[in-house]
């Protein structure tokens, strides 16, 4: 069971903004990701962005915060703060997160969760839409391992995560609070355990996801590895299942990684959404960040609005739907269903008028 179309996308739930696309409109996003900070307080070793080298730099806050506002009048419905670094490391988290909030827009929170103490739960638990933690082990020397972290790092936040489960149902908030694991060789056989320990603290959700090279990360080590003989847990993990809590094995997303295709040509997706890096630079798509083609401008220099309207976002969507050649981008990327979707719609099948 998959509550959250999490395998899936949710695009179709915005008829209006892919109506406007479709008619040749600027489309503004309906979702960002947003950097927070540069700097993390682990190196895993499967880390995408190890290229952007944990810089040591945070948005600034009160700047942040006006362009929030203005996304929120400008239809941004949702953003996740997660990128390059550990987002909870900037001071204020908190204030970020309810401002976010209060301007109208859903809040999602990707986080190593080492950080996501007592104090910032009861400040802001009630402003997220969800949480999901990433935690790649379920025994402290395979966490530590592959984490690359502290000892009692994985103590840290198996406690943090059970008092956000205690803090939502005493306060009635709506938070869904999940685990995500990469499933990796050296975990592959914890992770009936961690499924169990994330049932047993109260949480909603695990997700197993496969692994994905990114093209610019110096990392390799996991470059060719196989899902096909890893699909088998998934029927395994069937018995954890109940009311309240599933594991979300992302099966459809392995057998793409395995098989390394696709069903579309072009990048339709990139109207829809951005990312937002530590250094307040605002790009079309988090695989090519540092490529000059994808950069639309800086939240320091401009205001949102002219960002979106500009030239550069403008020739920036234009040559991924004109030109760009797929295969050269990260097999598994967040915006491949939404590809599929949208590249169904501009060309679809023969007799869809018979529903």
């Amino acid at each position: 069971m998959d509550k959250y179309n999490i395998d899936s996308h949710k695009l179709m739930y915005h008829v209006s903004r892919v109506n406007n696309w479709l008619e040749g409109g600027n489309t503004y996003p309906i979702y960002l990701e947003i950097s927070t900070s540069g700097s993390c307080n682990h190196r895993c070793i499967y880390c995408a962005l190890d290229f952007m080298e944990y810089q040591p730099r945070f948005l600034k806050t009160d700047i942040l915060k006006k362009r929030i506002s203005e996304m929120a009048r400008l239809g941004v419905k949702s953003i996740m703060y997660a990128g390059e670094g550990e987002p909870l490391l900037h001071k204020d988290m908190a204030e970020i997160i309810n401002h976010t909030k209060s301007s109208g827009i859903d809040v999602g929170l990707t986080t190593n969760g080492v950080l996501l103490g007592k104090e910032l739960i009861d400040r802001s638990l009630e402003s997220i839409s969800w949480i999901k933690v990433s935690i790649n082990g379920a025994t402290k020397e395979t966490y530590r391992k592959i984490h690359q972290s502290r000892a009692d790092d994985l103590d840290k936040v198996i406690k943090n995560m059970s008092y956000a489960v205690k803090s939502r149902a005493k306060n009635g908030h709506k938070c869904a609070l999940g685990m995500q694991l990469l499933l990796l060789p050296e975990n592959s056989k914890e992770v009936k355990t961690l499924a169990a320990l994330a049932s047993g603290i109260g949480l909603d959700y695990l997700v197993v996801k496969p692994y994905s090279q990114h093209p610019l990360s110096k990392t390799t080590k996991y470059r060719d590895i196989k899902y096909n003989k890893y699909l088998k847990l998934a029927d395994e993990l069937q018995v954890f299942n109940t009311d309240r809590f599933n594991v979300v094995f992302r099966t459809n997303t392995m057998k793409k990684w395995d098989q390394g295709e696709r069903d579309y040509e072009r990048c339709y997706a990139l109207p829809f959404w951005s990312y937002i890096d530590a250094g307040g630079n605002v790009w079309g798509c988090s695989i090519y960040l540092g490529k000059k083609e994808f950069f639309c401008g800086n939240i320091y220099k401009k205001n949102f609005r002219d960002i979106l309207n500009g030239l550069k976002r403008k020739k920036m969507i234009k040559m991924a739907a004109q030109k760009l050649c797929v295969k050269d981008c990260r097999v598994n990327c967040r915006m491949d269903e939404i590809n599929r979707y949208l590249w169904g719609l501009k060309f679809p099948l023969e007799h869809v008028n018979f529903i």
